[in-house]
């Protein structure tokens, strides 16, 4: 793959405007898309081109309000007691005594308690901390979130309430071109006919009957370097066998095997054969 930490952003012209507006109109934003459109790549690049720090928490189930906010050491506090010196601060914490954007991912797989402690953090820029009392934000504090659509699994709601402290910006996938370009970054390679073929695959599940979630742009960067390994164009449906299955979600009544699905579709699919390459893009 390519080792360049700050490749160029391919596309996303309109929606990074949008993003470098709400930011520097002192607004809170929300991302929303599905999986592999860029969400994160997005907000990163916002940051870095207005030169500001970024505090990154990443969402699940299990994410606490203490582990957001910060938490007392135990073994600190049976020495000095319930003290600042004791107080292990959190990212919400970081971001605000920083004046940092905290950069939160995957919003709606965090608990309502989570999400909720957010809020007067956003209302009034203020946290309280127990035992220490509250601080107030540094000024340059925002948050930036990314969530998924609410079909995909293991999401939960997003209350009104917070949801109403944010504006929002929808992302869906790019269009062909730009998946090409962006595959052919992510891998280094040259093979202009193979990344066709591995994006004209991968988009191919977004829109099966079979299929509730299909592929992102990484299914196909990843075909693309399985294939390449494996020997070249020949060997992309047995790197689809590799890659797609962890990649697309399945609807619940689909009894055959998946991976006997896998190589049907790839087989119907190629079948079909990418767009022809213009003489250009040799």
């Amino acid at each position: 793959m390519t080792t360049d930490s700050n490749p160029p952003l391919i596309g996303r012209k309109r929606e990074f405007a949008l993003l470098i507006a709400c930011l520097q109109a002192g607004r809170n934003l929300l991302i929303e898309g599905p999986v592999g459109v860029g969400k994160t790549r997005l907000a990163q690049e916002a940051a870095r081109a207005m030169n500001r720090p970024i505090v990154r928490v990443d969402g699940d189930e299990r994410y606490s309000e203490e582990k957001l906010a910060g938490w007392f050491d135990p073994p600190s506090v049976v020495t000095h007691g319930y003290v600042a010196e004791s107080f292990r601060p959190g990212p919400l914490y970081l971001a605000m005594s920083q004046g940092a954007l905290l950069f939160i991912n995957e919003l709606n797989r965090m608990p309502d308690g989570v999400q909720n402690i957010l809020l007067p953090a956003l209302d009034e820029n203020v946290l309280q901390i127990p035992k220490i009392g509250s601080i107030r934000a540094s000024k340059g504090f925002q948050v930036v979130a990314t969530q998924n659509p609410k079909e995909f699994v293991g999401v939960l709601l997003v209350s009104e309430a917070l949801r109403d402290r944010f504006e929002l910006l929808s992302l869906d996938y790019q269009t062909f071109e730009e998946e090409e370009a962006i595959v052919a970054q992510l891998t280094g390679l040259s093979n202009t006919l193979l990344i066709r073929e591995a994006v004209f695959l991968t988009r191919s599940t977004r829109n099966h009957p079979l299929v509730r979630r299909g592929a992102s742009v990484r299914a196909a960067a990843a075909m693309t370097l399985i294939a390449h390994e494996l020997g070249g164009n020949e060997a992309l449906a047995r790197a689809a066998e590799l890659a797609l299955p962890t990649r697309i979600e399945f609807k619940e009544d689909m009894e055959e095997n998946p991976r006997s699905f896998v190589i049907q579709l790839v087989e119907d699919t190629l079948k079909k054969k990418a767009p022809k390459l213009n003489r250009n893009s040799c």
